[in-house]
């Protein structure tokens, strides 16, 4: 795809959607650095980059915290020198209960995570590349729940919607630097989002699977090439965009 020696950041990239991207850019020459808190996960997703010939490191960070993305994104370029991709993918699924009886606290976290911290990696994402002059991609990760609604996870949908905003907002304000802003939104997949949602159950999942027309769950990895299409300039014409990875759910 073109995207050998290129450099991204993937937020979340220690597990689930974000060690499938990393993997999968890393497989197309992408050096990968991966913003996360968990340290343990993430070295195992560097050993398996490093057992295909890829190269990436781990650089930890509380993604709420302004100074410790802007000192993300410089620890990138420090390491290999230029930032290509931003890909935002870290986020939590709170709690299930009905709007009048959310936790505030969870509400809270929900927001910080999911929504603000996509807004900061964006934000100093965005400076660099617009410093190097020569554009760059950023994919954002939102959900079905992104374009429907869904009871009883109120404010994690809230933050897929408003992610989406963002996307397709700064989209316009940076293309003609060169910079394309899209997002993905994956219907039910095997994750540790989805075993933390159903206990992984198989009766659960297999309902869940009930759901989506195409009668299965879908795969990280097929989210993550997705992912990797919208980096590639095989989209060069993509933008702003909010790519339904999805089995079809969104569109019942």
């Amino acid at each position: 795809m073109g995207l050998d020696g290129k450099v991204a950041i993937v937020t979340g990239g220690n597990s689930g959607f974000g060690a499938a991207t990393s993997l999968a850019l890393a497989r197309e020459g992408v050096r990968v650095v991966i913003a996360a808190r968990s340290q343990k996960k993430a070295d195992e997703t560097l050993r398996t980059i490093d057992e295909i010939g890829g190269k990436g490191v781990f650089i930890p960070t509380d993604l709420t915290e302004p100074n410790q993305v802007e000192a993300l994104v410089a620890g990138a370029v420090e390491v290999f020198g230029r930032l290509d991709f931003g890909v935002n993918i870290a986020g939590i699924g709170g709690v299930i209960a009905p709007t009048s009886e959310y936790p505030e606290t969870v509400f809270n976290e929900v927001i910080a995570i999911n929504l603000t911290a996509v807004w900061l990696s964006m934000k100093y994402e965005l400076r660099q590349m617009v410093k190097q002059g020569w554009g760059g991609a950023i994919v954002n990760m939102s959900g079905t729940f992104g374009l429907i609604g869904a009871a009883s996870i109120a404010p994690y949908s809230a933050t897929r919607h408003a992610v989406l905003g963002l996307t397709k907002s700064a989209a316009l304000e940076y293309v003609k630097q060169g910079i394309r802003i899209n997002a993905v939104c994956p219907g039910a997949c095997k994750t540790p989002m989805l075993d933390a949602a159903t206990g992984a159950n198989p009766e659960v999942e297999a309902q869940w699977a009930s759901v989506m027309p195409i009668g299965r769950l879908g795969t990280a990895a097929e989210i993550a090439e997705a992912i990797v299409w919208l980096c590639s300039e095989n989209s060069s014409f993509v933008v702003g965009h909010a790519l339904a990875v999805d089995g079809g759910w969104a569109v019942q």
